[in-house]
């Protein structure tokens, strides 16, 4: 185990599945105590279950990020189990645990439209108003918001996701700037098309391996290939930056 993170506190919200759980377990393996803050509320048990049996610190919160109080109660436990929180994930969105519509823009249900706002965008804010209280206290903090390549070129057949994932890239600059002073840095990652489907059938795989050929380096992405991102983000060796968006797709947008 390294000590990058000994000592340091993260919730990761949505870490019961995917690429949300690789997070969890690379900060976990980094030295954080981790909290699994999660809708399901089984999947963050058997996570935090996981995690504990392999001598990490874990913890496991039903948290529904679209309610106020839920958020307000994911920080709480966490620092009642583990004394503060220094690091938050704002990985929760609808996408694949939650399945969304693939349609036209004009055929979208707008009650689905609606919800996935309140999920990634509002409960990226919901969360890091939860948080931010403790956060100023100590006067340190790192807030990691994740977006989306398609944020950046667009993508068809899913503009509320992309949407939403667009207006995570403004959340993160507005909140560096408000929280600059209190010593809390905001960053953001924007991944591209990557394989983290628990069970992907050869659809889903043929649809990534797609997405492969558009790449500076043409290989399928893993969850594995955003670790390094979230690590450096949450330590101290990005002090000093903030407000940027890193993006992690193997060379597939380039700005």
């Amino acid at each position: 185990m390294s000590s990058t993170l000994k000592g340091r506190v993260a919730i990761v919200t949505g870490a019961g599945h995917g690429i949300g759980k690789a997070y969890a377990r690379r900060l976990a393996e980094e030295g954080a105590s981790v909290v699994i803050a999660e809708i399901d509320a089984e999947a963050a048990e058997l996570v935090a279950k996981e995690l504990n049996a392999e001598g990490f610190r874990a913890l496991a919160v039903h948290t529904d990020v679209t309610i106020p109080q839920s958020t307000m109660e994911m920080a709480r436990l966490a620092v009642e189990t583990f004394g503060r929180i220094d690091i938050l994930v704002n990985n929760a969105a609808i996408f694949i645990s939650v399945p969304m519509s693939r349609a036209p823009f004009d055929e979208i249900d707008p009650g689905e439209w609606d919800r996935m706002m309140a999920v990634n965008v509002k409960g990226a804010w919901l969360s890091s108003c939860a948080v931010a209280p403790y956060m100023r206290k100590q006067a340190y903090g790192k807030i990691i918001n994740i977006s989306s390549g398609t944020a950046l070129k667009g993508s068809d057949n899913r503009i509320h996701y992309v949407a939403s994932k667009a207006a995570i890239l403004g959340f993160t600059k507005t909140l560096a700037n408000e929280l600059g002073k209190a010593g809390v840095c905001v960053n953001c990652i924007a991944p591209g098309s990557t394989l983290s489907e628990e069970n992907p059938d050869e659809a889903i795989i043929k649809r990534r391996t797609a997405a492969s050929s558009a790449r500076a380096i043409p290989r399928l992405q893993t969850p594995e290939d955003m670790l390094g991102a979230v690590v450096f983000f949450a330590s101290a060796d990005s002090d000093f930056i903030t407000g940027q968006t890193l993006v992690v797709d193997g060379g597939s947008c380039m700005h």
